[in-house]
């Protein structure tokens, strides 16, 4: 199964930032429950506060933990990093047109009850966040896949 298909599944359960760095786990030698505990604070833009996608926010946490990130050589791969986030983020955006939670979900407020009612009867989580899930799976593969190349 793909690590698209595995995040989209793990949506029925979790938020999207748990299902997307869930996905991705075992990859880097972080335990499932870990990756849902990191993952928890940032669904719904983080914290339902809708702004940055949790399905980004944690596809940001994946490049992070692909950078082979070491202390003796902190800045450069700081700035490295950046880079790529940077161009993550517009790639996501050319087929989103956003990275804020609350545009993708076209102003519906996930803070208040009727918002959250709003979601559910718009079939946002089906029309919108899991194709926000599964897109940022396949840019992480593509960049995943490019960075193991010499």
């Amino acid at each position: 199964m793909s690590k698209a298909e595995t995040a989209v599944n793990y949506f029925d359960s979790y938020n999207c930032a748990q299902s997307t760095l869930a996905a991705y786990a075992a990859d880097f030698d972080l335990g499932k429950e870990t990756a849902l505990q990191v993952g928890v604070g940032f669904g719904g833009g983080i914290g339902r506060l809708q702004d940055v996608c949790g399905a980004v926010s944690a596809a940001v946490m994946v490049l992070g933990l692909a950078s082979g990130f070491k202390e003796e050589d902190a800045r450069p791969k700081i700035n490295e990093v950046y880079e790529t986030v940077r161009n993550f983020i517009a790639d996501f955006s050319q087929e989103k047109g956003t990275i804020k939670c609350r545009e993708l979900l076209m102003d519906c407020d996930l803070s208040s009850e009727e918002g959250q009612k709003c979601f559910k009867e718009q079939g946002l989580k089906e029309k919108h966040c899991k194709p926000a899930v599964r897109l940022c799976c396949e840019l992480l593969d593509k960049y995943l896949a490019a960075k193991s190349q010499p």
